[in-house]
Parts: structure tokens; C-alpha cells; sequence
């Protein structure tokens, strides 16, 4: 069924493991990742930063969602990711959307309290869902920098009070992770997720999935991470391949002839993380 972050995380929390939260970058990349999760039977949480929402329209969006939920018997989310402004949530949330993050994550902590209030009192209108970030994620997410001299660590104690001032039902964590790193991997603070979990009471989120590397996936699950996001890998996955086909097609073959392997090569990307995200012993 189609429905909020709320839902799916509370399954994922009561059965120790995390569900994949993929970027569609298009319209045409969103069926890999649901067909993938159908074939996994897993909940499955569909991303779009504000400037693919924009580009391929908020309800088209919604409604192939729906509609793919429906036939797929599986839940998913569809969850507008680090948006900024309360315009383009509350957009979101007008057209539908089921679940959505405001990062206030470069702000003061009053601020990003005050502002993350606000977008919850509208959200709960709509029973959908709100996530939300403390400390700051390095690396580069659509097409906004963050440099090494910004990264800062989630503060346990202001993550404490954060989530008791807002109510947020999912919190992003800055742990070391990067957003668009898939050529190295990460050194996560693993310490500092402990005492983040140790603090707080909710779902925790990673941002920058896709450079974690496969034997700390399982470690980080069992602290407290049951959102796990990721888009890079799907991204270059799916550019890697069209490159490949479009250079060697002719002018006058169908389209799909070059769609279709890129949506079976994201789909196969999905399945790999998705059984890294179920946690199985």
C-alpha cells in the first residue's frame, strides 16, 4: 500500500533491519527500484530531491506511486528529500506526498527546532511523515557542496533535545558519511552513533548509503539505523549503462531498446543493498 515513513520504520525497527530509501533521478528509474523491492518483499522508500520532483511533476510522481504500490503488494513511501523551504514541502505535501525531510541542518538548533515545528503542524494534517537532520553530511548533494571544514558530527545531547522539541518520527545522522562518495568508502564514527542511539528514542537515518562500506552495514542496523539512503550508485549505475548503449545504438531504434537495460541494471543495484538492509544473520 501506498503510505508514510512512520509506518515502514516501525516494521523495520520491530524486525531489526532497514529499509532502502532510493533517488529516482526519473520517471523512468522508478519502476526498477519498486519492482526490485517486490521481488525482494521488502517496504521500500522512493526519494526525489526537490529539483527531480519539479522536473517530473509532484503528482505524476504520486500516482505512478500509488499505482505501483497497488499492483505490487508491497508498502512504499514517497518522501521528498533535503528540502529547504517550507514552500517546496508544503507543495509536496499538497500533491500528495506521503513523507518528507526538512533540512534545517545548517541552521542554529532553535532555528531548525522552530522551522521543523512548523513543517510537522502542517504534515500531521495529512498524516505524512517528517524527517529531519542534525549535525551536517559532507560531500555534495543536488549540486549543493558541503566541504570537509563544514562536515560536524550529530550532538547526542542536542539530538536529545531536538527530537523532544519536535516530534520528528525519523532523525538524519551525520556520523562520517558523505552524499555523491561511490569511489571510496567511508570510515564511520560508530562511537558516536552509539551515543546517539543511547540518547534518543526514534529511527535514525543515514544519508551518503552508498559509501558505507557492505561489513558496516550490518553494524550500523544494529545501532539504531532503520533508513538507509541511497542515490549516487544508482545514478552512476544508471549513466554508466545509457553511455554504454546510446553511443552504439542507431539513430531510428526505439528508446526502450536503451531504457530498459538501464532500469534492469538499477534494479539489480536495488536488490544487492536491499538484502544488505534486510540484516539476516
Amino acid at each position: 500500500m501506498y503510505t508514510n515513513l512512520k509506518r515502514v520504520l516501525k516494521k523495520a525497527d520491530a524486525l531489526n533491519m532497514a529499509v532502502g530509501a532510493f533517488n529516482t533521478h526519473s520517471l523512468e528509474m522508478l519502476p526498477a527500484i519498486i519492482s526490485a523491492a517486490k521481488e525482494q518483499g521488502t517496504p521500500v522508500i522512493i526519494q526525489t530531491s526537490v529539483g527531480t520532483a519539479q522536473y517530473v511533476g509532484h503528482k505524476n510522481l504520486v500516482a505512478v506511486c500509488k499505482t505501483m504500490a497497488e499492483e505490487a503488494g508491497i508498502d512504499v513511501v514517497l518522501h521528498l528529500d533535503h528540502a529547504k523551504d517550507y514552500e517546496d514541502i508544503k507543495e509536496a505535501i499538497d500533491a500528495g506526498y506521503s513523507s518528507v525531510m526538512f533540512d534545517g541542518s545548517s541552521l542554529p538548533l532553535k532555528e531548525n527546532i522552530l522551522k521543523t515545528q512548523q513543517i510537522i503542524e502542517y504534515a500531521k494534517n495529512f498524516n505524512v511523515s517528517v524527517e529531519a537532520e542534525l549535525g551536517i553530511v559532507g560531500g555534495t548533494e543536488d549540486g549543493i557542496a558541503a566541504s570537509a571544514d563544514e562536515v560536524r558530527y550529530t550532538d547526542p545531547q542536542e539530538a536529545a533535545e531536538f527530537v523532544k522539541q519536535t516530534g520528528i518520527d525519523a532523525l538524519a545522522v551525520a556520523i562520517g558519511t558523505n552524499h555523491g562518495q561511490y569511489k571510496s568508502k567511508t570510515n564511520i564514527s560508530f562511537e558516536c552513533l552509539k551515543e546517539i542511539k543511547k540518547a534518543v528514542d526514534l529511527p535514525l537515518v543515514i544519508h551518503g548509503g552508498t559509501g558505507v562500506k557492505d561489513e558496516d552495514v550490518r553494524k550500523v542496523i544494529d545501532l539504531g539505523i532503520r533508513k538507509f539512503n541511497v542515490g549516487t550508485e544508482l545514478l552512476v549505475t544508471w549513466t554508466k549503462k545509457s553511455k554504454e548503449l546510446f553511443g552504439e545504438t542507431p539513430e531510428n531504434a526505439s528508446l526502450r531498446n536503451n531504457v530498459v537495460p538501464c532500469i534492469r541494471a538499477v534494479n539489480q543495484v536495488v536488490q544487492k543493498k536491499i538484502k544488505l538492509f534486510k540484516n539476516l544473520d
